[in-house]
């Protein structure tokens, strides 16, 4: 079985694979001091939970933006799992050529990303991640990650109009059923539900611009799917997306892993 492990700021999804077969997976606060003994407990009672044999993993791979857990993740997977961890940098062998001015600030996530879509998919294909940051993931007809955009993701801006206003309440993303809001908490449901649909479509627009009416959509991320709701673009959601990505840079390195120095990993740009 093969441990996928997807470190973003707010949150790390964990996938176990069994070949081709997503067999389980789970989404865990991002705890940046945790140690390794605290990760590989939490995994292990998530094995036994689930019922399946720690002793079975054959392989990690790993995906972070976050380089304070990067240390701790690959003493876990050494400690828990016998498992020296693959973690993806731009550097990696992933079939897609970056075109990035600096390949290195390019997102560990937003590699993965780029590989599953492309291989799902075909291109021109653009991957909108709706995480921490909303981004736009832009991948050629010949496999080439050509860039992207990167936006205020929603819990950012529910966290900084809160937090920057006296009498504006706390609420929750969701469709107000309406613009017009009639109270103070539907007012700001419908300024940041359609607000982020605006900005996403008026950026596919560009893009579609850009690359050709041809250009696939596929979305992903925490609020992905209630975005479809009204998006002109949005179309399809792929929940599973970067886990997939993960399970596919693992085959292609044949189960090994290469070269990298200790304590190395994603630059922590997104």
């Amino acid at each position: 079985m093969l441990l996928a492990l997807d470190a973003g700021n707010t949150n790390i999804t964990v996938g176990v694979w069994d070949g081709d077969l997503l067999v389980t997976r789970w989404r865990l606060r991002t705890l940046r001091d945790q140690t390794a003994d605290e990760w590989g407990i939490l995994l292990r009672n998530l094995f036994d939970f689930a019922g399946l044999d720690q002793s079975a993993v054959n392989g990690v791979v790993i995906a972070s933006v976050v380089p304070q857990l990067e240390a701790s993740l690959r003493l876990m997977s050494k400690r828990y799992f016998s498992q020296d961890p693959l973690f993806v940098t731009s550097e990696t062998d992933t079939g897609i050529t970056i075109r990035y001015e600096n390949p290195r600030e390019v997102g560990a996530d937003r590699i993965v990303n780029a590989v599953s879509a492309y291989n799902k998919y075909g291109g021109p294909v653009i991957v909108v991640d709706l995480g921490t940051a909303i981004t736009f993931d832009v991948i050629s007809v010949n496999a080439e990650y050509l860039g992207g955009v990167i936006c205020p993701g929603i819990g950012i801006s529910i966290e900084a109009l809160v937090s920057r206003t006296a009498r504006l309440p706390q609420v929750d993303f969701r469709n107000p059923g309406s613009v017009i809001g009639r109270t103070t908490v539907t007012s700001m449901q419908s300024g940041l539900y359609y607000g982020a649909i605006g900005m996403i479509d008026a950026i596919a627009e560009r893009l579609l611009a850009e690359l050709g009416s041809t250009t696939r959509f596929v979305a992903t991320g925490g609020q992905a799917a209630m975005i479809l709701e009204d998006s002109r673009y949005l179309h399809s959601v792929d929940e599973d997306i970067t886990l997939d990505g993960l399970r596919l840079i693992w085959n292609r390195s044949g189960g090994t892993i290469q070269a990298q120095a200790e304590g190395s990993g994603a630059p922590g740009g997104r």
